[in-house]
């Protein structure tokens, strides 16, 4: 597999914009991961898979390569960086949305890698909207809910304690 230097640097560019768009939401919200790791996981996952890729087309006529050991291997080692995003802090637990974008992000990485733009930007821009679009109404959810005596989280103090 031999890649022109015109089409790596689109998937970089490609990768670091759509990778932009989510980091810079965490960012923006103070969250510990941030845009630049963001950008990092969603390149590094991108880098292993053209890696994968070249591994296997270069040695495919001599051995049996599996081009997706190295995939398997990013999602297992994606899932060790988002457990460390994730931190339970009393009764709450708090870090679950970033890993899940960090998840996200190389899942994103991955698929610029194999030339599936059109996933890769159909899934940023569904990412975007769940964390801002649908953000808005989860705090309109809680606070009904709360309003109404719904348990939604802590419940708070009872009477009688």
């Amino acid at each position: 597999m031999n890649i022109s230097l015109g089409e790596l640097i689109f998937k970089l560019v490609l990768t670091i914009l759509l990778c932009s768009l989510i980091g810079g939401e965490r960012e923006v919200r103070h969250k510990g991961a941030g845009l630049r790791t963001h950008i990092l996981v969603g390149l590094g996952s991108g880098l292993f898979v053209l890696t994968s890729y070249h591994i296997f087309y270069t040695l495919k006529n001599e051995t049996l390569v599996d081009p997706t050991r190295i995939i398997t291997g990013i999602v297992t080692g994606i899932g060790f960086l988002c457990a460390g995003t994730i931190i339970r802090c009393e009764s709450n637990v708090v870090g679950l949305t970033t890993a899940a974008t960090l998840w996200i992000v190389s899942g994103i990485g991955m698929a610029v890698g194999t030339g599936l733009y059109s996933v890769a930007i159909v899934v940023t821009l569904a990412v975007f909207f769940v964390l801002v679009g649908v953000r808005s109404f989860e705090k309109r959810l809680k606070k009904r809910l709360n309003n109404q005596g719904g348990c939604y989280g802590d419940p708070g103090p009872q009477q009688g304690e």
